[in-house]
């Protein structure tokens, strides 16, 4: 299987969003997973089947639009010669526009993954899950933080960080207390430790063990020495889980906070996943905003700008970024420019005409990302998506906007 680019990731993420608004108002919305191996025969075979059960429901509207889409499938099924080698997959059916009225939807997906069951689904919405799963992440590595004050128990999975247990000790100080011996003191002191690290490993063991194993990279390990070197000698997780220690990292924090600190340390081992690479990618364009080069870019006037000269290197947009341009027209003169917005609804005003001082129509709407993503295959420029799942990810969204750009040379723009 090829893997994905970061632009065919958002289309394909891109496409789920609007598959996943969609709403049909009885069970009218049909979704078909054919797997590669899947004979086209015998889908139109079941999906006429389909058809003449379909008619025994009581709704004159419902069995109109389910057997509309079931033929609208059957015709379809009719121009594919072979599936293909992922599989197909159809989503068709009468979607609720509003205003009381429906229309006849279909959108044909080929997966980045290949399909490994039939289904055929009939529901008010549409059978997302199978093409959901195959947007997560797969690999997921065990975090553990400890002193002897605390321990923190979590995983990143995929780009995200998950806090799952947060344990304290009863692990005395170094210092004599009351009339006990200072041998009996140490004793006692070791005791506990050995008490705490126990059951560190068995909360450790439990999160672990319970997780995906074929995806189940490993342990990452972080805290003072000789703590954490001494957490490992003692053998103190499950024996399936001890085996699986990637490697051991020095860390101030061992809260929640430790766990950041913990994977920011381990970056040469997780060096391949997503998470790092964006990481990474985030590292430079700050470095050269903190440098004051003039080879970071922000905002989208000032990136679409540097992307129209070929000065971008490497752009780099939010994964949550879903702003859209309207292009708009002035009513008198007909003055054309343009209108960025949210998609959260249709703008009614957009100001007058500088050269006229008309009123400005809608003409058309464009998809930002999509539109800087096309000037950046233009100019030779890399194109990156980055997750909101980390904090330098969650500060490009919501400081910059969403749209930033590393840049080749100093612009001035």
């Amino acid at each position: 299987m090829v893997e994905q680019s970061a632009h065919d990731k958002y289309e394909f993420k891109k496409k789920l969003e609007e598959l996943r608004n969609k709403k049909g108002r009885g069970t009218e919305l049909i979704s078909l997973y054919l797997p590669p191996d899947k004979p086209i025969s015998e889908v139109t075979s079941q999906l006429k089947d389909e058809y003449g059960q379909a008619s025994n429901i009581k709704s004159k509207v419902t069995r109109t639009n389910v057997q509309g889409a079931i033929d609208s499938l059957v015709s379809r099924l009719k121009y594919l010669e072979e599936v293909p080698e992922n599989g197909i997959v159809f989503f068709t059916g009468a979607v609720d526009v509003g205003a009381n009225k429906t229309n006849m939807e279909t959108t044909v997906i080929e997966p980045p993954e290949q399909l490994v069951t039939y289904r055929y689904h009939c529901d008010s919405s549409f059978f997302l899950e199978p093409m959901e799963d195959m947007l997560k992440e797969s690999k997921t590595y065990g975090l553990v933080v400890l002193d002897r004050r605390e321990a923190t128990i979590g995983l990143l999975v995929g780009k995200r960080i998950e806090t799952h247990r947060h344990l304290t000790s009863t692990v005395p100080g170094k210092q004599k207390k009351g009339g006990q011996s200072a041998d009996r003191f140490e004793q006692l002191r070791l005791i506990a430790i050995h008490d705490f690290n126990k059951r560190i490993g068995e909360a450790a063991s439990d999160v672990f063990l319970n997780v995906d194993q074929e995806n189940f990279e490993g342990v990452l390990i972080g805290g003072p020495s000789p703590t954490k070197e001494e957490f490992k000698e003692g053998e103190f997780l499950h024996h399936e889980i001890q085996k699986k220690i990637l490697g051991m990292f020095d860390v101030s924090y061992t809260d929640e906070s430790g766990l950041s600190e913990l994977v920011n340390a381990a970056t040469d081992k997780l060096a391949d996943i997503d998470l790092m690479k964006e990481k990474k990618l985030m590292r430079q364009f700050f470095n050269e905003l903190i440098a004051e080069s003039g080879k970071a870019a922000y905002g989208e006037e000032t990136v679409r700008k540097n992307l129209e000269i070929g000065a971008v290197n490497t752009l780099l947009i939010s994964e949550d970024m879903k702003s859209e341009r309207d292009i708009i027209r002035c009513s008198s003169c007909g003055y054309k420019t343009s209108f960025t917005r949210k998609p959260s609804g249709q703008v009614t005003d957009y100001g007058t005409c500088p050269k006229c001082g008309g009123s400005f129509e809608f003409v058309d709407s464009i998809d930002i990302v999509e539109d800087l993503s096309t000037m950046a295959d233009q100019t030779g420029a890399k194109v990156e998506f980055i997750s909101t799942e980390f904090e330098e990810g969650s500060q490009l969204l919501n400081a910059f906007g969403g749209i930033v750009a590393i840049l080749r040379y100093n612009t001035g723009i």
